[in-house]
């Protein structure tokens, strides 16, 4: 696998982002971009960029704070995830930034573009669909389901798919039932898959509950919601 760090910009911020493609495929194939967590473009991003190109797809894992920065630290995370999410133009913007480089390179079929994330790299593929990007598909893998600018009817073009999990105390019932109401208002082409006894962070390994309680990897429906993703992007390229 060619993997590269490549250079963007988003209104003056230079964003580093991690891009993964298989040399060996030629001509052009779908894109996928990859929103991290609020720690920043990490070790899971990457590694599910790698998993995309192994694929087939170009995986580009986008930077959401500028210079590749990441955080160890969760409070200090929330504080700089959340400044940029009380924004909602900016949050766009950013994700924004991430499928236009996407789109520009050169083994990438930009008429087949998509998006995944991570808990807050999940909201910025939603916000893409919300804010009518003309992408294929979104996923979403126990993103925020929140928006403070909801979906207007005939507004989505992506399909979409929220991974989520059932127990996930960041993410209560009343916001998942507005995001089914919102989407349902909109008319989008959604689903959503409610994973049992699973938490947040329920994709990344090194989420062991140390950290918080609520905050731990599951094994099964990691592979579960893995493998949901793969049928759905099969369906939205095809």
């Amino acid at each position: 696998m060619h993997t590269e760090t490549v250079t963007y910009l988003d209104a003056g911020t230079t964003l580093k982002g991690y891009l993964a493609y298989d040399e060996k495929i030629s001509g052009k194939r779908p894109g996928i971009l990859v929103m991290p967590e609020a720690f920043g473009l990490g070790k899971n991003a990457k590694n599910r960029a790698l998993r995309l190109a192994e694929l087939g797809y170009v995986a580009l894992g986008g930077d959401p704070f500028g210079d590749g920065k990441e955080f160890t630290d969760l409070q200090e995370a929330i504080k700089v995830a959340g400044a940029l999410m009380a924004d909602p133009a900016k949050f766009r913007a950013r994700a924004r930034a991430g499928i236009d480089k996407l789109a520009s390179l050169p083994h990438v079929d930009s008429s087949r573009l998509a998006a995944i994330g991570y808990c807050m790299g999940g909201t910025f593929a939603l916000e893409l669909a919300r804010d009518g990007t003309p992408l294929k598909g979104v996923v979403s893998f126990h993103g925020g389901l929140q928006t403070q600018r909801p979906a207007q009817p005939g507004q989505v073009k992506a399909k979409v798919l929220a991974c989520h999990g059932s127990d996930d105390p960041m993410i209560p019932i009343p916001q998942v039932n507005a995001f089914v109401e919102e989407m349902t208002k909109a008319k989008a082409d959604w689903q959503l898959i409610s994973y049992g006894n699973t938490v947040h962070s329920f994709t990344n390994p090194d989420a062991d509950g140390t950290m918080m309680p609520g905050i731990k990897y599951n094994a099964q429906s990691d592979a579960r919601s893995w493998l949901a993703m793969q049928n759905f992007f099969k369906e939205v390229f095809a």
